[in-house]
């Protein structure tokens, strides 16, 4: 199976920080590079008078990130996906059994499943995808989190101090989040996994918001984004797209697998975004393109090219044909309907 995402994609700039040196240096090329940056950083808190509070809150951050990187770094040609809900929501909850066969199905068509561990819908996805195709990133509280019984004890079940290193963990690793019904948490992670994507924080991927059958919880939260947030202007109607709410198992699974039918990935090289694709596009289908999309490039047109010099340490991504244009990264949403034009039988 071809690698999953790039290691090096847009979520790159999620993780390092923009701000300018005192000194400044040649871009950084390899691991040991970025490693020697780590170190030359620890040694300024020294210098910065940091306090304990600050240095340990680092040190464990650090050593949590780098854990879950080790563990990740194993399966990382396999698809991954998030599952958010609620650790309140029972076994005998339609919700739950909807994760459940959410979670089979898609182990089944070789995806694995991130939860974070705990019972309810977290507990449904892995069992569901079963303990060898799930991880869980469970979060140390002093109530109600715990490991559930599917997979405590497994190497791929990793116990995170911090919220926010855990969030981090979960996104970038994931090449699609499914939400179930939940309380504070799941909207938490809802809204922030889609601000990621709208603001070209993370890569682009499906995001369902999945309720039990006939249910209306989403419904009823895409009411309220549709009447109190783009009615008042706070979002644009492309933003609608970036997201899908459905009470279909079967419509959720199809959203998820179907956006890497065509589309495989994406990467930034040199102030283009490069989309990697499992199969060139058709004369048809550029032409429709880029009639359709020409309103988020800054520049140039949509061109169809190999791999490019800069992608040379994706060796594994070589082969994949691309898509290459100068994208404004602001219209999100348009991307995301030129993914599913990408992925369409229609040119």
């Amino acid at each position: 199976m071809s690698e999953a995402k790039s290691p090096d994609g847009p979520f790159e700039s999620f993780l390092e920080s923009d701000a300018p040196d005192a000194t400044p240096k040649p871009p950084a090329e390899s691991i040991a590079d970025f490693v020697e940056q780590i170190k030359e950083t620890a040694d300024k808190l020294l210098k910065d008078g940091a306090s304990r509070g600050d240095a340990k809150l680092l040190a464990s951050a650090f050593k949590e990130l780098r854990h879950c990187f080790r563990v990740f770094a194993q399966y990382r040609g396999i698809r991954k996906a998030t599952i958010f809900g609620s650790a309140r929501t029972r076994p005998d909850h339609p919700a739950y059994r909807a994760a459940v066969e959410f979670s089979r199905r898609i182990a089944d068509a070789g995806w694995m499943v991130i939860t974070g561990a705990a019972s309810g819908i977290m507990e449904a996805g892995h069992l569901g995808a079963g303990r060898e195709k799930s991880f869980g990133l469970n979060i140390l509280l002093p109530f109600e989190q715990s490991a559930n019984a599917v997979l405590s004890g497994d190497s791929k079940l990793m116990n995170l101090r911090y919220f926010f290193t855990r969030k981090l963990v979960f996104i970038k690793e994931s090449d699609a989040v499914v939400l179930f019904p939940g309380g504070f948490g799941t909207h938490d992670e809802a809204f922030e996994t889609l601000t990621l994507v709208q603001t070209g924080k993370t890569h682009i991927f499906p995001i369902v918001l999945v309720d039990e059958p006939g249910g209306d919880y989403w419904t009823r939260w895409q009411e309220f984004v549709k009447e109190d947030l783009l009615a008042r202007g706070y979002i644009s109607p492309e933003d609608l797209h970036l997201y899908k709410v459905t009470d279909s198992v079967d419509e959720a699974i199809r959203e998820v697998t179907q956006f890497y039918r065509v589309y495989h990935s994406m990467r930034y090289v040199r102030g283009r975004l490069v989309l990697r694709l499992n199969t060139p596009l058709s004369p048809g289908k550029m032409e429709s393109i880029r009639t359709r999309f020409a309103d988020i490039l800054v520049s140039g047109t949509f061109e169809q090219s190999g791999a490019l010099p800069a992608e040379a340490n994706e060796p594994a991504l070589t082969e994949l044909p691309r898509l290459i244009f100068h994208f404004n990264k602001q219209d999100a949403g348009r991307l995301r309907q030129l993914i599913d034009a990408i992925n369409s039988d229609v040119d």
